[in-house]
Protein backbone atom coordinates (compact mmCIF):
# COMPACT_ATOMS: atom_id res chain seq x y z
CA UNK A 1 0.00 0.00 0.00
CA UNK A 2 1.44 3.29 -0.91
CA UNK A 3 2.27 5.69 1.58
CA UNK A 4 3.93 8.66 -0.61
CA UNK A 5 2.88 9.20 -4.14
CA UNK A 6 3.71 11.91 -5.98
CA UNK A 7 2.85 13.35 -9.48
CA UNK A 8 4.63 15.38 -11.78
CA UNK A 9 6.28 17.26 -8.76
CA UNK A 10 8.25 19.91 -10.03
CA UNK A 11 10.34 22.87 -7.69
CA UNK A 12 12.56 25.62 -7.65
CA UNK A 13 14.73 27.61 -5.71
CA UNK A 14 14.16 31.25 -6.75
CA UNK A 15 15.35 30.60 -10.61
CA UNK A 16 16.59 27.39 -10.18
CA UNK A 17 14.64 23.85 -10.97
CA UNK A 18 15.76 21.76 -8.65
CA UNK A 19 13.26 19.16 -8.76
CA UNK A 20 11.97 17.62 -12.35
CA UNK A 21 8.81 15.80 -12.95
CA UNK A 22 9.22 13.87 -9.68
CA UNK A 23 6.86 10.53 -10.11
CA UNK A 24 6.57 7.96 -7.59
CA UNK A 25 4.90 5.60 -5.23
CA UNK A 26 6.46 4.77 -1.64
CA UNK A 27 4.98 2.13 0.53
CA UNK A 28 4.06 2.04 3.79
CA UNK A 29 5.83 0.12 6.11
CA UNK A 30 8.95 -0.23 3.76
CA UNK A 31 12.65 1.47 4.07
CA UNK A 32 13.25 3.29 0.54
CA UNK A 33 16.31 4.86 0.00
CA UNK A 34 17.34 7.76 -2.24
CA UNK A 35 20.91 7.83 -3.85
CA UNK A 36 22.88 10.01 -5.91
CA UNK A 37 25.35 12.49 -6.68
CA UNK A 38 26.03 15.56 -4.01
CA UNK A 39 23.17 18.52 -5.47
CA UNK A 40 21.10 15.69 -7.02
CA UNK A 41 18.29 16.96 -5.21
CA UNK A 42 18.04 13.74 -2.74
CA UNK A 43 17.72 16.05 0.15
CA UNK A 44 15.28 18.49 -1.28
CA UNK A 45 12.64 15.58 -2.21
CA UNK A 46 12.98 14.40 1.27
CA UNK A 47 12.05 18.06 2.57
CA UNK A 48 9.31 17.90 0.46
CA UNK A 49 7.37 15.47 2.56
CA UNK A 50 7.16 17.60 5.51
CA UNK A 51 6.99 20.89 3.80
CA UNK A 52 10.73 21.91 4.80
CA UNK A 53 11.63 23.69 1.81
CA UNK A 54 9.17 26.36 2.76
CA UNK A 55 11.45 27.98 4.96
CA UNK A 56 13.27 28.54 2.33
CA UNK A 57 13.01 32.18 0.21
CA UNK A 58 11.41 32.17 -3.17
CA UNK A 59 10.78 28.00 -3.28
CA UNK A 60 8.10 27.23 -5.10
CA UNK A 61 5.99 24.06 -6.24
CA UNK A 62 3.85 22.64 -8.15
CA UNK A 63 2.30 19.00 -9.09
CA UNK A 64 0.73 16.80 -6.35
CA UNK A 65 2.29 15.26 -3.30
CA UNK A 66 -0.05 12.45 -1.46
CA UNK A 67 0.62 11.27 2.05
CA UNK A 68 -2.18 8.81 3.05
CA UNK A 69 -3.83 10.05 0.09
CA UNK A 70 -4.11 13.55 1.14
CA UNK A 71 -2.40 16.49 -0.33
CA UNK A 72 -0.05 17.92 1.36
CA UNK A 73 0.86 21.28 -0.97
CA UNK A 74 -2.92 21.66 -0.42
CA UNK A 75 -3.10 25.31 1.07
CA UNK A 76 -5.41 24.44 3.45
CA UNK A 77 -2.66 21.58 5.44
CA UNK A 78 -2.02 22.38 8.84
CA UNK A 79 2.11 22.00 8.53
CA UNK A 80 1.80 21.57 12.76
CA UNK A 81 -0.07 18.77 12.17
CA UNK A 82 2.28 17.51 8.74
CA UNK A 83 5.62 17.69 10.79
CA UNK A 84 4.07 15.73 13.53
CA UNK A 85 3.44 13.11 11.69
CA UNK A 86 5.99 13.11 9.25
CA UNK A 87 9.16 13.17 10.99
CA UNK A 88 12.86 14.04 10.72
CA UNK A 89 16.16 13.07 11.36
CA UNK A 90 19.18 14.95 10.27
CA UNK A 91 23.08 14.47 9.36
CA UNK A 92 24.22 15.30 12.60
CA UNK A 93 22.21 15.05 15.26
CA UNK A 94 19.94 17.88 16.88
CA UNK A 95 19.38 16.94 20.78
CA UNK A 96 17.95 20.29 22.83
CA UNK A 97 19.91 21.28 25.58
CA UNK A 98 17.65 19.61 28.36
CA UNK A 99 17.33 16.65 29.96
CA UNK A 100 16.98 13.33 28.03
CA UNK A 101 13.53 12.90 29.61
CA UNK A 102 12.40 16.36 28.34
CA UNK A 103 13.98 15.58 24.94
CA UNK A 104 11.63 13.16 24.62
CA UNK A 105 8.44 14.58 25.97
CA UNK A 106 9.65 18.22 23.91
CA UNK A 107 6.94 17.39 21.40
CA UNK A 108 4.28 16.34 23.49
CA UNK A 109 4.61 19.37 25.56
CA UNK A 110 4.14 21.55 22.65
CA UNK A 111 1.12 19.59 21.08
CA UNK A 112 -0.60 19.47 24.34
CA UNK A 113 -0.17 15.72 24.51
CA UNK A 114 -0.28 13.53 27.43
CA UNK A 115 0.56 16.27 30.04
CA UNK A 116 -0.18 14.41 33.71
CA UNK A 117 3.43 13.12 34.81
CA UNK A 118 2.53 9.37 34.55
CA UNK A 119 1.52 9.52 30.84
CA UNK A 120 4.67 11.53 30.15
CA UNK A 121 6.55 8.98 32.11
CA UNK A 122 5.28 5.96 30.37
CA UNK A 123 5.90 7.77 26.67
CA UNK A 124 9.80 8.13 27.61
CA UNK A 125 10.07 4.62 28.37
CA UNK A 126 7.78 3.51 25.11
CA UNK A 127 10.04 5.20 22.98
CA UNK A 128 13.16 4.42 24.73
CA UNK A 129 12.46 1.27 24.57
CA UNK A 130 11.63 1.37 20.79
CA UNK A 131 14.71 2.52 19.74
CA UNK A 132 16.66 0.39 22.36
CA UNK A 133 17.80 3.00 24.69
CA UNK A 134 15.51 2.62 27.95
CA UNK A 135 18.18 0.16 29.86
CA UNK A 136 21.09 2.08 28.66
CA UNK A 137 19.17 5.56 29.83
CA UNK A 138 16.78 4.54 32.53
CA UNK A 139 19.01 5.46 35.58
CA UNK A 140 19.67 9.01 33.70
CA UNK A 141 16.70 10.71 32.37
CA UNK A 142 17.53 13.71 34.23
CA UNK A 143 20.77 14.16 32.85
CA UNK A 144 21.82 16.21 29.47
CA UNK A 145 20.49 14.71 26.53
CA UNK A 146 24.30 16.84 25.03
CA UNK A 147 26.57 13.92 27.56
CA UNK A 148 25.38 11.52 25.12
CA UNK A 149 27.33 9.74 22.49
CA UNK A 150 26.80 10.61 19.08
CA UNK A 151 24.62 6.89 18.07
CA UNK A 152 22.93 7.90 21.72
CA UNK A 153 22.07 11.17 20.85
CA UNK A 154 20.41 9.84 17.14
CA UNK A 155 18.71 7.33 18.92
CA UNK A 156 17.12 10.10 21.05
CA UNK A 157 16.16 12.15 18.03
CA UNK A 158 14.31 8.93 16.49
CA UNK A 159 12.96 8.61 20.07
CA UNK A 160 11.27 12.14 20.07
CA UNK A 161 9.86 11.71 16.72
CA UNK A 162 8.04 8.31 18.26
CA UNK A 163 6.63 9.87 21.27
CA UNK A 164 4.95 12.24 18.76
CA UNK A 165 3.33 9.12 17.07
CA UNK A 166 5.11 9.86 13.94
CA UNK A 167 4.63 7.12 11.67
CA UNK A 168 6.43 8.50 8.24
CA UNK A 169 10.17 8.65 9.55
CA UNK A 170 12.63 11.00 6.79
CA UNK A 171 16.03 10.56 7.78
CA UNK A 172 18.87 12.54 6.12
CA UNK A 173 22.41 11.34 6.17
CA UNK A 174 21.51 9.60 9.64
CA UNK A 175 24.80 7.83 9.75
CA UNK A 176 27.22 10.13 8.12
CA UNK A 177 28.96 11.38 11.48
CA UNK A 178 29.18 7.99 13.10
CA UNK A 179 31.94 5.70 13.31
CA UNK A 180 31.08 2.12 11.55
CA UNK A 181 29.88 -0.21 14.25
CA UNK A 182 27.57 2.71 15.52
CA UNK A 183 26.08 2.96 11.68
CA UNK A 184 25.53 -0.73 12.09
CA UNK A 185 23.53 -0.44 15.03
CA UNK A 186 21.55 2.16 13.43
CA UNK A 187 20.91 0.13 10.60
CA UNK A 188 19.63 -2.33 12.84
CA UNK A 189 17.24 0.01 14.44
CA UNK A 190 15.77 1.39 11.11
CA UNK A 191 15.05 -2.14 9.94
CA UNK A 192 12.96 -3.11 13.26
CA UNK A 193 11.64 0.27 13.15
CA UNK A 194 9.76 -0.42 9.65
CA UNK A 195 7.71 -3.64 10.99
CA UNK A 196 5.46 0.24 12.09
CA UNK A 197 6.99 3.11 10.13
CA UNK A 198 7.32 4.04 7.09
CA UNK A 199 11.11 5.79 6.54
CA UNK A 200 12.98 7.12 3.67
CA UNK A 201 16.83 7.65 4.18
CA UNK A 202 19.15 9.72 2.01
CA UNK A 203 22.41 8.43 1.54
CA UNK A 204 25.85 8.67 0.00
CA UNK A 205 26.51 5.39 0.96
CA UNK A 206 25.29 3.27 -1.80
CA UNK A 207 26.28 -0.19 0.13
CA UNK A 208 24.21 1.11 3.24
CA UNK A 209 20.87 1.52 0.90
CA UNK A 210 21.91 -1.92 -0.32
CA UNK A 211 21.83 -3.19 3.10
CA UNK A 212 19.01 -1.92 4.71
CA UNK A 213 16.35 -0.86 2.22
CA UNK A 214 13.51 -2.71 0.15
CA UNK A 215 13.06 0.14 -2.64
CA UNK A 216 15.95 2.08 -4.21
CA UNK A 217 15.62 5.40 -5.87
CA UNK A 218 18.27 6.71 -7.89
CA UNK A 219 18.36 10.82 -8.35
CA UNK A 220 20.16 12.74 -11.03
CA UNK A 221 20.04 16.76 -12.13
CA UNK A 222 16.61 16.77 -10.02
CA UNK A 223 15.12 13.88 -12.10
CA UNK A 224 13.91 10.54 -10.57
CA UNK A 225 15.94 8.50 -13.12
CA UNK A 226 15.25 5.09 -11.74
CA UNK A 227 13.12 3.56 -8.94
CA UNK A 228 12.14 -0.44 -7.84
CA UNK A 229 13.15 -2.96 -5.97
CA UNK A 230 16.67 -2.27 -4.55
CA UNK A 231 18.34 -5.46 -5.58
CA UNK A 232 17.08 -5.01 -9.15
CA UNK A 233 18.28 -1.29 -9.09
CA UNK A 234 21.84 -2.36 -7.71
CA UNK A 235 21.92 -5.57 -9.75
CA UNK A 236 20.56 -5.15 -13.07
CA UNK A 237 19.84 -1.35 -13.38
CA UNK A 238 17.21 -0.25 -16.05
CA UNK A 239 19.24 2.89 -16.99
CA UNK A 240 22.79 4.10 -18.09
CA UNK A 241 23.36 6.49 -15.62
CA UNK A 242 21.96 4.53 -12.78
CA UNK A 243 24.61 1.87 -13.96
CA UNK A 244 27.46 4.16 -14.17
CA UNK A 245 26.83 5.26 -11.18
CA UNK A 246 26.46 2.44 -9.01
CA UNK A 247 29.80 1.09 -10.35
CA UNK A 248 31.56 4.73 -10.14
CA UNK A 249 31.82 5.79 -13.23
CA UNK A 250 31.26 9.02 -12.08
CA UNK A 251 29.47 10.95 -8.96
Amino acid sequence: MAKIITHDLNLWYSGFQALKSVCVSLQEKKITAIIGPSGCGKSTLLRVFNRMNDLVEGVRMEGRVLIDGKDILDQKTDLVELRKNVGMVFQRPNPFPLSIFENVVFGLRIHGLKQTKENLYEAVEQSLRSVLLWDELKDRLRASALSLSLEQKQRLCIARLIAVKSDLLLMDEPCSTLDPQATARIEELMRELKDKYTIVIVTHNMQQAARVSDDTGFMLLGELVEFGKTESVFTSPQDKRTEEYITGRYG
